[in-house]
């Protein structure tokens, strides 16, 4: 959404996320199904300007079979336009580039450009990203993807709510949905002693997608 770092100061996300069940087969040839797989990204940030968010990935995971690995690297840069006071919503744009295992993905190096948009009122938060996908470099073409991912969540101390992440297929050649992972989670978001806390438990809408999903967003407080 557009949470961002005051100019000058770190920041540091921790992403979690492990799939109950699904589908043990891969998708393609060397890829490693999700399924059983803990995965944490550290997440290091830099506010840069008032306006600009500067960000780095590190990618890992712990496999029953290799313990944990590393899973590549990502960069960003996050743009939130300024804000008057007392405005409700907020606009900007995120752009990551990275280079990631080929278990995970075909192509390794591949890059995605968020949209987002979003506003409060009252006790609700509503926020939506519309996200670019391409490949830079790997051994399959692939056309342009998009997704649409959307929260709604209410409350004040602790905020509940939905999420969903949707894959909608190519730009030129949008859909049919059911061949493209499409998650719903219940979600609940706090801030605890300076730790902001976003946990969620996910449920694939498709045959596709992953069945069960468990995700946690920890933020750790640097002040």
């Amino acid at each position: 959404m557009d949470e961002m770092n005051d100019p000058g100061k770190f920041g540091l996300d921790l992403h979690n996320n492990y799939v109950f069940s699904g589908s043990g087969s891969p998708s393609y040839p060397g890829g490693i199904p999700p399924v059983h797989i803990y995965r944490l990204t550290p997440e290091l940030s830099y506010g840069l300007t008032p306006s600009i968010e500067l960000g780095a990935y590190f990618l890992t995971s712990y496999r029953q079979a290799s313990g944990v690995v590393s899973d590549g690297e990502k960069i960003r840069i996050k743009f939130i336009a300024p804000k008057d006071p007392g405005q409700t919503y907020f606009w900007g744009a995120n752009l990551e580039v990275g280079r990631v295992d080929p278990s995970l993905e075909p192509n390794p190096w591949n890059a995605e450009l968020k949209g987002i948009y979003g506003f409060r009122t009252g006790l609700w938060t509503v926020a939506f990203n519309g996200n670019l996908d391409w490949s830079l470099a790997g051994p399959y073409q692939t056309p342009l993807s998009l997704e649409m991912d959307t929260k709604v969540s209410y409350g004040d101390r602790y905020k509940f709510g939905f999420e969903s992440y949707n894959e909608l297929g190519y730009v030129n050649n949008p859909g049919p949905f059911n061949q493209f992972s499409q998650t719903l989670y219940t979600v609940m978001d706090t801030n605890w002693s300076g730790w902001a806390i976003n946990f969620g438990i996910g449920r694939g809408l498709n045959a596709i997608s992953d069945q069960w999903i468990a995700k946690a967003i920890i933020g750790v407080p640097f002040d």
